[in-house]
């Protein structure tokens, strides 16, 4: 580790936290229903939309109604997708003549992209058309992210009203979050893309002669605009296998760097909106300040990891002060692929700029635990705004314990219903992780996909269903995933994680939202400072990790005890 590595980190989080609070209240104004400049532009699309579409903006919905109109788009969402994808061959701007996708890959490719997850188990560049990038892939990258925005919203609203039977309408939110937050984000930051280098053409692959006198094929297409969306809907999604490794995606230091600001910023922001929206700003801080503090200790182990090496290529007669460079772009160095590990997996991003099967043990346990512990580090767009709320909800319930009086959050009591719903969204994602990781690992056709033997080959299962099931998407890519028993059973973990998580939460938000507020009191646990603060962190360390410790004991624990005795999968 060195000082200008930690530079590098501090400032691209400075940076981050400076765009994310004006964001933030932009965002909270947006919400909330109140004018914003571009509604003088926007404005009459907007109300296009609802006059096309025989919406009423006026009408609220209950929870159960946002919930079952959420369920009913995605499903729409879903069916779209998956014909884009099985008839891709027979369909316009495929200049490349790709075949149609198989069916158990398409299933697995439409969840994946519906669930903002944009687990891949192909190479982009040499499966997907130019209208599936763009028509099938890119769009969902954007619904799929407005639709978590749009629930979190829902939720903040539960905590922001008193005594309401309805927390919005999810055809409005859903439209407004599109229109005046991500499309003028990503728009900008497509065309900062370009001007870095990033290619954004309908041209098709093209033949360059090599130093060496050999042909190779080069593929371009539309990626700048994939690439914007992908990092600010917290997607991950790529054109390429490489991911934001290749260097069409992300071709420099300075490129790297917009690219962990841009997958950041929303999901940080958020928060900040909520604290708005409820009326007490410093709720938003607090909540923001638990995401930092575990994000940053991820950091930390990563870097510290992969700068300490690997003792097995120190014995080959490697430079130990170059660290692990193994799997490792040369143009990112350490620090900030360390600062990108850590942030792809905090958030439910999944986009990678290193191949994570090659970190080390300890370097690769903290993306898996990353994501296990409930991708609110700060989490996807929204989902991470929600599933902290969450922990926030229980961490209160424990509090209300341990001094003896009725819990309360920003002026609702918890009560036996809203605990029982949090811990039941809680125990999803180790039910879907956990369970289809040890049925995996007693089948031989699942078995035949792993690259590695030993403890690195339960980690590559580990990480796949806890990046699925997480809505991460990312992967060690030692795993041969493109079979027919891992894209149905990871589009199962899939949909569990979204929308078996989201269904309870919704719930809580109904509930709380028709509770009257009750005024702080003397007796009142101030959830706005240091303790609370501190309480979260325990709660997710607890509730969120613990279940996950035997079967991380079993992984990247024991191979890293291994290799320091010499020996590797």
């Amino acid at each position: 580790m060195t000082l200008i590595g930690w530079l590098q980190i501090a400032l691209t989080l400075a940076v981050t936290l400076a765009l994310a609070i004006p964001l933030g209240r932009y965002a909270a104004r947006v919400f909330s229903g109140e004018p914003v400049r571009l509604a003088a532009v926007l404005g009459p699309v907007e109300a296009g939309f609802y006059k096309l579409a025989g919406v009423d903006p006026r009408r609220e919905q209950t929870w159960a109604g946002y919930s079952l109109a959420m369920l009913m788009f995605s499903a729409a969402g879903f069916l779209s997708l998956y014909a884009i994808l099985r008839l891709q061959n027979w369909l316009p701007l495929n200049p490349q003549g790709f075949d149609a996708v198989t069916p158990d890959l398409a299933f697995n490719t439409a969840v994946s992209f519906l669930t903002n997850t944009n687990w891949q188990a192909y190479s982009g560049e040499t499966t997907m058309s130019h209208l599936t990038q763009m028509a099938g892939l890119s769009v969902h990258n954007f619904l799929s992210a407005a639709t978590g925005i749009a629930l979190a919203v829902a939720v903040t609203r539960a905590f922001a009203r008193s005594g309401a039977t309805t927390l919005g309408n999810f055809w409005v939110d859903l439209t407004r979050v599109t229109l005046y937050v991500l499309l003028p984000i990503a728009i900008g930051l497509a065309l900062l893309y370009v001007a870095l280098g990033v290619p954004q053409t309908l041209l098709g692959a093209f033949d360059a002669t090599t130093l060496e006198g050999a042909k190779q094929t080069i593929s371009v297409g539309p990626m700048a605009s994939q690439e914007a969306i992908k990092q600010l809907g917290t997607n991950g999604g790529g054109f390429f296998n490489a991911n934001s490794a290749h260097p069409f995606e992300n071709p420099s230091a300075l490129s790297n760097v917009v690219s962990i600001v841009a997958m950041l910023v929303l999901s940080s922001a958020l928060p900040i909106a909520f604290g708005h929206m409820v009326g007490a700003p410093r709720q938003g801080y607090a909540l923001l300040a638990a995401m930092a503090l575990l994000l940053v200790a991820g950091v930390l182990v990563t870097y510290w990891s992969e700068a300490a090496g690997d003792p097995l290529h120190v014995a080959l007669g490697l430079d130990p002060a170059a660290g692990n460079m193994e799997g490792k772009e040369v143009r990112f160095g350490q620090a900030m692929t360390a600062l990108f590990v850590a942030a792809t997996t905090g958030l439910s991003c999944g986009a990678v700029n290193a191949m994570h099967d090659s970190l080390t043990p300890l370097g690769g346990l903290v993306p898996m635990l990353m994501i296990q512990l409930g991708e609110v580090l700060p989490g996807g767009v929204g989902s991470g705004l929600y599933g902290m709320i969450v922990f926030a909800v229980l961490s209160v319930f424990v509090a209300g314990l341990m001094v003896g009086r009725t819990p309360e959050y920003l002026g609702k009591k918890i009560q036996a219903r809203e605990v029982k719903l949090a811990v039941l969204a809680v125990v999803i994602l180790p039910l879907a992780i956990l369970g289809f990781t040890a049925v995996s690992a007693m089948l031989p056709d699942a078995l035949a996909g792993l690259n590695n033997a030993g403890p690195h080959g339960l980690s590559e299962l580990l990480y796949a269903y806890s990046s699925a099931a997480g809505n991460n998407g990312s992967a060690f890519a030692g795993l041969t995933a493109n079979t027919p028993w891992f894209n149905v059973t990871l589009g199962i973990a899939m949909m569990l994680g979204r929308f078996a998580y989201v269904l309870p939460v919704m719930a809580i938000a109904g509930s709380l939202a028709a509770k009257v507020k009750a005024p702080a009191s003397t007796g009142t646990f101030p959830t706005d400072g240091g303790l609370f603060v501190g309480l979260v962190v325990g709660v997710i360390l607890i509730l969120g990790g613990l279940q996950f410790f035997p079967a991380l004991a079993l992984g990247p624990v024991v191979e890293h005890v291994l290799m320091l005795a010499g020996k590797t999968f």
